[in-house]
């Protein structure tokens, strides 16, 4: 059977990401698209995660930046005190799963057999906790003013990965062949690595239990399922997944603060994601990271490009002024909720479905 027209688009889709996310330091050579690039691998790792949660379980967590933030300190303290070698970035990361494991454990099997709302809130104040905390222990956090360090001298931008015969570093249509390339695809091949990890898991036998007890629970139940036990199973998976991220995040941005990795805004941009992208597709992930991660970055400067062009027309520009960027962010989301009422991917592949 042909593929429909909503699969068809979202295979294309995806293959263009996917290229341009793999030949991004070649495709766009400035420092700037380069940081969208890596925050755009994190944060599919990153909401593709809570997917596992939200959209295949339908467990609501409000705790998912503190795992992400876990792993970001563990690593960032571990390259402070031990210095920037690959034993600390293996420590750090150890150290931030562990704890993530722990302390997913903890609540799921403390929690999760509670209704949904009071498990939400319960994570709410678990992670509000930890971001107090992470501010008022600047002896080993950094407090607000956060942690930086060095990391290993592979990703360092002074190291040259190929020289020439006069030992200056080589480059690749005009790329030069250095250390800050080798941080950007070591975050491109471990977001990949982890994504269709996820990507494995949700197409699995395990993937049609989650899918299951998100449908019916009591069903589940009835049916021999334990179904607190894989709650707190795929809770945990989730944990260790966004605990990666955060220590992938910390060694390609060098600094771990509390509003880079634990602060609730980006809770809300993770949820904006899932929403935008479509809840329970995975593949919805990755649309939802790139559209709100470029608008994060670029709609100021497209509202400031548009308020120039119409500077003769009365009352536009004072619409478009870039200082209002998240008012128009805002219109953006309400329309793509009205027209895509499952997410981008979850409506094209409903429609797709239907026909």
């Amino acid at each position: 059977m042909k593929d429909t027209f909503g699969a068809l688009a979202i295979k294309t889709t995806m293959l263009v990401i996917a290229a341009l996310l793999l030949f991004a330091p070649f495709l766009f050579q400035d420092v700037r698209a380069l940081e969208v690039a890596a925050r755009i691998c994190i944060f599919i790792v990153l909401v593709a995660s809570y997917d596992l949660l939200i959209g295949y379980t339908g467990i609501v967590s409000f705790a998912h930046t503190m795992f992400f933030g876990f792993g970001a300190y563990g690593t960032a303290i571990a390259l402070k005190q031990m210095g920037p070698g690959w034993d600390a970035v293996a420590f750090g990361t150890g150290a931030g799963v562990l704890l993530s494991l722990v302390v997913a454990a903890a609540i799921g099997l403390i929690s999760l057999r509670v209704k949904a709302i009071f498990f939400a809130m319960i994570t709410l104040a678990t992670a509000s906790v930890v971001l107090v905390l992470a501010s008022q222990l600047s002896q080993i956090t950094g407090g607000e003013d956060g942690i930086t360090y060095r990391v290993p001298e592979l990703f360092k931008p002074t190291t040259k990965l190929l020289v020439d015969e006069n030992g200056q570093v080589l480059r690749w249509f005009g790329v030069k062949l250095n250390g800050k390339l080798a941080a950007y695809y070591f975050v491109f091949l471990t977001s990949m690595v982890l994504f269709f990890l996820m990507l494995r898991i949700t197409a699995s036998p395990l993937g049609t239990v989650l899918k299951a007890i998100r449908e019916n629970e009591a069903r589940a139940e009835a049916v021999g399922y334990r179904v607190v036990a894989y709650r707190t199973f795929v809770f945990c998976l989730s944990a260790v997944v966004a605990s990666l991220a955060g220590s992938v995040y910390a060694v390609w941005l060098k600094y771990t603060g509390p509003e880079t990795t634990l602060s609730f805004s980006i809770m809300i941009d993770i949820l904006l994601m899932v929403v935008i992208g479509g809840m329970g597709t995975m593949w919805g992930a990755v649309v939802g990271a790139v559209l709100m991660v470029m608008a994060q970055y670029y709609l100021r400067d497209l509202m400031g490009a548009a308020a120039e062009a119409m500077a003769g027309i009365p009352l536009l520009p004072e619409f478009l002024d870039p200082d209002r960027w998240l008012f128009w962010l805002g219109i953006i989301f309400i329309l793509l909720v009205y027209f895509f009422p499952k997410g981008i991917v979850g409506t094209l592949m409903t429609k797709g479905a239907r026909r």
